[in-house]
Order: C-alpha cells, then sequence, then structure tokens
C-alpha cells in the first residue's frame, strides 16, 4: 500500500481544522506502523500547520513527532500565498516545486502521485 496524505485545512479555521490535522496525522501513524509507504505533504493553507505543530503546547505536537519522518514537504508555492514560507524554512522542510504552476514557485505534485500509484488523501 502507498498513501499520500496531503493536510489542506488552516490552523485558522477552528475545532474542525485541528480534527482534520489529528486524523491526517493519524492515519500516517497507521499507515507507518502497518510498514506501509506513506508521504505527508502540507499544500494550501496546511502550510502554516508547520509553525502550529510544533509549538510545544500544540494538542498534536507528540503525534506530529511520531510521524515527522514521513512529511516529504511543503508546497512551495502555497506557502508563499499563505504567508508561511519563513516558518517553513525555519522548519528545515523541503519546500516541493514539482507542479510548475505558470506565476508561481511551484506546487507538490498530486498528479505524480496518481502515476506512482499512490492512493491520495485529503484532510
Amino acid at each position: 500500500m502507498k498513501a499520500a496524505i496531503v493536510v489542506l485545512s488552516d490552523p485558522k479555521g477552528g475545532e474542525e481544522s485541528l480534527g482534520r490535522l489529528f486524523n491526517a496525522l493519524a492515519a500516517a501513524h497507521e499507515f507507518k506502523q502497518r510498514k506501509d509507504q506513506v508521504e505527508l505533504v502540507f499544500q494550501g493553507a496546511g502550510t502554516r500547520w508547520v509553525e502550529e505543530v510544533r509549538k510545544p503546547d500544540h494538542p498534536a505536537r507528540a503525534l506530529y513527532e511520531a510521524v515527522q519522518d514521513t512529511v516529504v514537504g511543503v508546497s512551495c508555492a502555497c506557502a508563499d500565498v499563505f504567508g508561511a514560507r519563513k516558518d517553513v524554512e525555519k522548519s528545515g522542510l523541503p519546500l516541493l516545486t514539482a507542479n510548475p504552476i505558470p506565476g508561481t514557485s511551484g506546487l507538490a505534485s498530486l498528479a505524480r502521485y496518481a502515476a506512482d500509484g499512490f492512493t491520495v488523501m485529503t484532510f
């Protein structure tokens, strides 16, 4: 099994957004425990989670740390648009640019995941 988990929810969205993040991380954890291939991507407004989830008192921090090795990166253009690029750069996570959308610095490629046989899940 190969799973690509894409976090799109905005941390400014309240409890529902936190629930989406938590469920994305929980899914990554489950796939990881099963020894399946799993890749976690932050895209769209979800790029803002990179700073939030690293805060010591964040309720999803322990779960994030448990699956941090599955995070392949953050959509570059999305981080630019949503003001998260500086925080992403501080985190050391890669900025993903494989999808060269005109007028942007590039996004993560969901088409690559589909072509490579991944099940793509969005949260």
